[in-house]
């Protein structure tokens, strides 16, 4: 057995092991000696990735996927209690671990960052996997998303630093003990498990009071909810702040566009830093900023770590170019929450310069829907023109009168030009009479519209 390898988790079944976080975890253990197995709902990449690593996929559920032998079962927030794998492991008397209790088990005895935050985890999760890679610190990381390099979500380092996402959507961020923590920004989501802001910054507060003696708090000094949590807190954590105002410890004095890239200069300790962020938009900018002052926080020169930054060419779903068919770009977005979506269709715009961009829009989540829809559709009307989709429900049952026509509505009335398209077949036609070369086409949200990108491009082409 690997050392590091929590003996409980020498036998592991993932149900959903397809997932971005859950795949995560199961690579890492298997990197570490692991006799993974798990499944999930359908074939895909990731599942051949793990199988590469020697773990065995099942595809679909079943109970005889659960084999006897197995140490524990790991699952998601998602997994529900009905899944027959569930059921088989509560016969056979199976420990049932939760993945995010499984992610504390791995960084155990290491130096962990945990990156929260309502927007932008996955994007500062891999710029400092990939800038302490290219220093040679050789850092473990479990990511919610793809790097285009290496191509993971997850690896098993031999350094002492281990990067991860905390998710605050089901209060699993509780389990981590971080040295460094970074908040990016703190905002109502998640109407299912919060109910109000109060609710919010008590979740971040406690994730806050588990980073360890000593330790460090990242923060931004930007954004309204990490003010408010900021001056919730008792300051027995030390904390550095970053972003544009005048107050932050670490400030940001401009970020200029270069096309696809940023160049990007703070104030460090009273001195200019200047250093190129190879992914377009002001958002990302600052994620950059708060990846730098992470790790500063943990003794890492700033003048080494900032150059380093630029290794970092974007994740996958994190406004990925697909492809141009046509004279026509086609970029993919994670973006499913208003702030999110303003973010990245800003950053388009920047870099597009006179181009039109052409979103097609896919909702995630009825209860989002109804809370944030109509944020949403303005949202939607900074594109030139957008269609918009069903409701993705991932783990969501159809909440009654709540579809995306709120969304529609919504954009229509500040002035968009949108349309609802409710047969995702129909999309790569549509958009082909829609498109004109020069155009910018920018599929978006968090469910399977990521899918469309090819399709879109092959119509296109022809």
């Amino acid at each position: 057995m690997a050392p590091g390898l929590p003996t409980a988790m020498d036998r592991p079944h993932f149900i959903g092991i397809g997932g971005a976080g859950m795949s995560g975890i199961a690579k890492i253990l298997a990197q570490r000696g692991a006799k993974v197995a798990g499944s999930d709902a359908r074939d895909s990449a990731t599942a051949d990735a793990l199988r590469a690593l020697g773990a065995t996929v099942h595809i679909g559920h079943a109970a005889g996927h659960l084999a006897d032998d197995a140490s524990c079962v790991v699952v998601s927030s998602a997994i529900r209690e009905d899944n027959p794998e569930l059921v088989r492991a509560a016969e056979l008397g199976v420990p049932v671990v939760h993945r995010s209790d499984a992610l504390a088990a791995l960084m155990d005895g290491l130096r962990p960052i945990a990156v929260a935050g309502t927007h932008g985890k996955t994007t500062t999760t891999s710029m400092l996997a990939v800038s302490l890679t290219a220093l040679g610190r050789e850092p473990s990381y479990a990511i919610g998303g793809d790097l285009d390099a290496p191509g993971s979500n997850a690896l098993h380092g031999t350094g002492e630093i281990f990067v991860a996402e905390a998710d605050e959507s089901d209060r699993s961020f509780h389990k981590y003990a971080p040295e460094v923590a970074i908040i990016l920004n703190v905002e109502l989501d998640h109407h299912a498990n919060y109910a109000s802001m109060e609710e919010i910054h008590e979740s971040f507060e406690t994730f806050v009071g588990r980073i360890v003696p000593g330790g460090t708090l990242v923060i931004s000094a930007d954004h309204e909810g990490a003010r408010e949590l900021t001056r919730r807190l008792d300051g027995s954590v030390r904390t550095v702040t970053y972003g544009e105002s005048d107050d932050a410890d670490v400030r940001v004095l401009s970020v200029v566009p270069q096309g696809l890239r940023s160049e990007v200069t703070v104030e460090l300790d009273g001195a200019p830093l200047t250093f190129t962020v190879s992914v377009p938009g002001r958002h990302y900018a600052h994620n950059a900023v708060a990846a730098l002052a992470a790790g500063v926080a943990l003794g890492i020169p700033a003048a080494e770590l900032a150059p380093a930054l630029a290794a970092y060419t974007g994740v996958k779903r994190r406004l990925q170019l697909k492809g141009e068919a046509a004279g026509v770009q086609v970029v993919d977005s994670y973006a499913h929450h208003p702030t999110e979506m303003t973010a990245d269709l800003e950053a388009m715009r920047a870099a597009a310069g006179d181009a039109r961009i052409l979103v097609v829009f896919q909702p995630h989540l009825f209860s989002r829907t109804r809370e944030l829809g109509e944020e949403m559709g303005r949202s939607l009307s900074l594109a030139d023109a957008s269609v918009v989709l069903d409701i993705y429900p991932a783990r969501e049952d159809p909440i009654p009168g709540v579809t995306s026509e709120l969304i529609v509505e919504a954009a229509r009335s500040a002035g968009a030009d949108v349309a609802a398209v409710h047969d995702e077949a129909e999309i790569p036609e549509t958009v082909a009479g829609m498109a004109k070369p020069g155009d910018l086409v920018l599929t978006m949200g968090a469910g399977d519209v990521t899918d469309l990108g090819p399709l879109i491009l092959d119509r296109l082409s022809k």
